[in-house]
């Protein structure tokens, strides 16, 4: 090959006789899948059949004696799981990759099993069964996505239970195969369909019940790893009470039955209906005891003798008030009557001593009148002869002049 370039390419022969020499020191392998697409031609001493990988899209071409097919430890048929032991042949002729088989395995319900566990614990690591991943059922779906076998019981079972609980129910159906080669790629195909449909609010994938083996693509990785994917949720119902392949715990809802799915993705209209009955009259019950109480409770309040008679305290009180207010003028009355008696006594007593009284009895007051005004007399010295004078009696004033001290005075 190192001799190969753009200026010394290499003819056909030469490149396909060393992708045989290749792929011939592969040796013999043993492989395990599905067989699909079996051609047995009458006559025929070769068998030719495609061995598919049911986990992803590849397969390879394989051949087999028709001695080989015959004696097979289990019918093969599309869709049956075998391990086959060959050695893988290059047609330089054609260029194509076949394996040529020298032996025939069935694969049996154990191993299938033991694969089964062993993808639940990867899926579960995964964290694909975690119940916070998993999305609530709507209570009342408008419409309802099936994916589920042609014409089968399971797609009368759901309908019909779901009908009879629910008739305004619609459904989305779409039918695939169930079982086989093909049952993983039509789900897969059939559930993006419905979870793309913003109508379809809870997909329901049912199939009745079967052997291990019929089952299988219910348990496929693909599959599983498609339910966890769709944002519509998703209502797992295959097989009977006892079948439990992988998509139960991936998908949102298991549902033992078919059945079983109809009934707990719709309400039952008779239930509902006696639900709201009841619902209805415990309301009118509540709101009736409650109105009791509080007609009780007001009641109460006004049987209180202050609502009961409001205007008897404002009676009480203006009782006292009008007591009080005689006692004040009473009291007042009596006090001014007091002093007025005392200010009667004051009054004569200060007319006695005052000095229009004395002047009464025939007493004078004797002023001189000068510059300086008035001024009380109050000796002889202090009127000489010639000094005006001004003498008030008890009944008014006259003016004099003084001669001077009296003889004898």
């Amino acid at each position: 090959m190192t001799d190969n370039s753009a200026d010394n390419p290499f003819p056909v022969r030469a490149v396909a006789t060393r992708i045989a020499a290749w792929i011939d020191k592969l040796g013999v392998v043993w492989v395990e899948g599905q067989l699909t697409q079996i051609n047995i031609r009458p006559g025929a001493r070769t068998v030719f059949m495609v061995l598919r990988d049911p986990a992803a899209d590849m397969s390879l071409s394989v051949t087999a004696p028709r001695m080989l097919v015959d004696n097979a430890p289990v019918k093969l048929v599309e869709g049956v799981q075998v391990v086959v032991c060959g050695k893988a042949n290059f047609f330089t002729g054609r260029g194509t990759l076949t394996l040529r088989l020298s032996e025939i395995r069935a694969v049996g319900v154990g191993e299938l099993l033991a694969r089964i566990e062993r993808l639940r614990q990867l899926l579960a690591a995964e964290g694909l069964f975690d119940p916070r991943l998993k999305r609530p059922i709507p209570f009342l779906p408008n419409m309802i996505g099936l994916v589920t076998g042609r014409a089968s019981a399971a797609e009368h079972d759901v309908t019909t239970v779901a009908a009879t609980r629910w008739p305004a129910v619609r459904f989305a159906v779409r039918n695939t195969a169930v079982q086989g080669p093909t049952a993983v790629a039509q789900i897969v195909k059939a559930l993006r369909e419905l979870d793309s449909d913003p109508d379809v609010d809870v997909i329901v994938l049912a199939r009745g019940g079967g052997s291990v083996e019929d089952l299988l693509p219910f348990s496929d990785e693909t599959l599983c790893r498609a339910i966890a994917a769709c944002r519509t949720a998703v209502v797992s119902a295959v097989g009977h009470e006892p079948d439990n392949p992988l998509c139960d715990l991936v998908a949102d809802l298991r549902a033992a039955t078919p059945t079983d799915a109809a009934k707990k993705i719709v309400p039952d209209t008779t239930a509902e209906q006696r639900l709201l009955d009841d619902l209805r009259r415990r309301s009118a019950q509540a709101l009736r005891n409650w109105v009791g109480r509080e007609e009780r409770a007001l009641a109460q309040l006004r049987s209180r003798p202050v609502l009961a008679e409001p205007l008897a305290a404002l009676a009480a009180r203006a009782d006292e008030v009008h007591r009080a207010r005689s006692a004040v003028r009473r009291d007042i009355a009596r006090l001014i009557d007091v002093q007025a008696e005392r200010v009667g006594h004051l009054s004569a007593r200060l007319a006695t001593l005052g000095p229009a009284a004395t002047l009464a009895r025939g007493y004078a007051v004797v002023q001189t009148v000068g510059s300086s005004g008035p001024a009380v007399l109050r000796s002889t010295d202090d009127a000489p002869s010639g000094t005006r004078l001004r003498i008030r009696v008890g009944d008014g004033a006259i003016a004099a002049t003084s001669e001077g001290p009296a003889d004898g005075g």
